[in-house]
C-alpha cells in the first residue's frame, strides 16, 4: 500500500512524524551563531539580551541560516528567555555563560518567581516568530525551543554546568530545589503552548547539563520533568535534546516524538532497538570545528547511512561551535541533502 498524503509540506515535520520523506531533513543546533560572519554583522557587537530583544536583528540572525539550505529556522533566543520572563533578570558573562542577577536560594527568592508568566513578558519572542514566519512565507519550518527545568534550573541557582555545585545546593536546600523545578515546569508548558499557538512548527526541549547526572539524579530532577513539559505541551513534534545523554532508555520513554542522540550513541543500533521513534543527531560536531570540508563530508555520509532514511533528522550531536569554518558547515548541509537524495 502506498504512503499516505504528506501531513505537511515541510520535510523535518514529516520525518519527525515519522513519515515517509524524499530525504532527511537536516539543520544544526546553534546553526545560527557567531561561527557564521553574516550573523556578526547582524549582531554588530550588542550585548546578547540586547541583541535578542530587537525583534528585526533577532529574525534576521535567526533566518541567516537559510542561505546554507538548511531544512529547519529555529528561532534565535536564550533559555534563560523563560525566568527573565518569570521576574529573573540574566547577564550573559563571557566565559560564565548566563548570570542570574540574583541567584533562587531561598524559599523568598522562590516565591519571587512568577509561576505562569503572562505572554506579554516574553512578547519579544512572540514578534520574533511571527516576523520569521512572515519572511519565510511557509519556506520552511520554523522550531521553537525551551530550556528543561534541570538546566533552567541550574542557571537560576548559579550553579550552570557545575554539577558538584548543584548537588550541594540540592542537598542544602531541597525545598527550594523542588520548588523551584516544579514552578519551571509548569511555566515551561505555558511558554511552549503560547508559541504553538502562535504558529512554532516544532519545538525542542534542551536539557543540556542532564546526561552529567547519575542514575538516580536523572530519574528525580530530568526525566518526570521532561514528561510533563510533552504532555503539557502538544499539537506539534517534539524534541528532547540531553548532550551526550546516556539514558538512552529513559530518553526513549520521555514523551517526545524525536530523541537527539549525542556521538555516545549508535544511531543504527538506536533506529533497531526503538523503531517506534525518529532520532536526531549525530555528526560530531568536533569534526566541523577542526576537520577539513572532506572529512566533515564523509562524516555526515555516514550518519545518513546510520539513519536508514527514515525517521531521521540530520544534526550535530550538539551546538555549531565558534570555531567551526563556514566551509564545512557549508559540506555538512551539503552532503546531507545529497547523500539523502542518493539513498547515502
Amino acid at each position: 500500500m502506498p504512503d499516505p498524503a504528506p501531513s505537511s509540506p515541510h520535510l523535518l515535520v514529516r520525518a519527525a512524524r515519522g513519515e515517509a520523506a524524499p530525504r532527511p531533513p537536516v539543520w544544526a543546533m546553534r546553526q545560527a551563531g557567531r561561527w557564521d560572519p553574516e550573523f556578526n554583522k547582524v549582531r554588530a557587537g550588542k550585548s546578547f539580551y540586547a541583541f535578542s530583544e530587537d525583534v528585526e536583528a533577532a529574525a534576521r540572525a535567526s533566518l541567516c541560516p537559510r542561505r546554507f539550505g538548511v531544512d529547519a529556522i529555529i528561532l534565535f533566543y536564550d533559555i534563560t528567555t523563560l525566568p527573565v520572563a518569570m521576574g529573573l533578570p540574566f547577564e550573559l558573562k563571557p566565559g560564565a555563560g548566563p548570570v542570574p542577577d540574583r541567584p533562587v536560594w531561598t524559599p523568598a527568592d522562590l516565591d519571587r518567581l512568577t509561576a505562569d508568566p503572562d505572554p506579554d513578558t516574553y512578547r519579544h519572542i512572540r514578534l520574533l516568530l511571527r516576523r520569521v514566519k512572515e519572511e519565510l512565507r511557509g519556506e520552511l519550518p520554523v522550531i521553537a525551543f525551551a530550556g528543561a527545568p534541570f538546566t533552567v534550573a541550574t542557571y537560576c541557582v548559579g550553579t550552570g554546568k557545575d554539577v558538584a555545585a548543584t548537588r550541594r545546593f540540592a542537598a542544602e536546600h531541597p525545598a527550594v530545589w523542588n520548588g523551584l523545578l516544579e514552578k519551571l515546569g509548569g511555566a515551561t508548558v505555558g511558554f511552549l503552548r503560547t508559541l504553538i499557538a502562535d504558529g512554532a512548527d516544532v519545538y525542542q526541549l534542551f536539557d543540556s547539563w542532564a546526561g552529567m547526572l547519575d542514575p538516580a539524579e536523572y530519574d528525580a530532577w530530568a526525566q518526570p520533568h521532561h514528561r510533563a513539559v510533552f504532555v503539557g505541551a502538544t499539537g506539534v513534534p517534539r524534541i528532547l535534546f540531553v548532550k551526550e545523554g546516556p539514558y538512552l532508555e529513559h530518553m526513549a520513554a520521555a514523551g517526545a516524538e524525536v530523541v537527539s542522540l549525542g556521538t555516545r550513541h549508535d544511531l543504527a543500533a538506536a533506529r533497531r532497538d526503538y523503531p517506534q521513534l525518529v532520532f536526531q543527531g549525530n555528526v560530531d560536531e568536533e569534526v566541523l570545528r577542526t576537520g577539513t570540508p572532506e572529512q566533515v563530508a564523509e562524516a555526515t555520509r555516514a550518519c545518513v547511512r546510520a539513519g536508514g532514511g527514515r525517521r531521521h533528522v540530520v544534526n550535530l550531536n550538539h551546538g555549531v561551535d565558534k570555531g567551526t569554518p563556514v566551509a564545512n558547515f557549508e559540506a555538512y548541509v551539503r552532503t546531507a541533502k545529497q547523500a539523502g537524495e542518493r539513498g547515502a
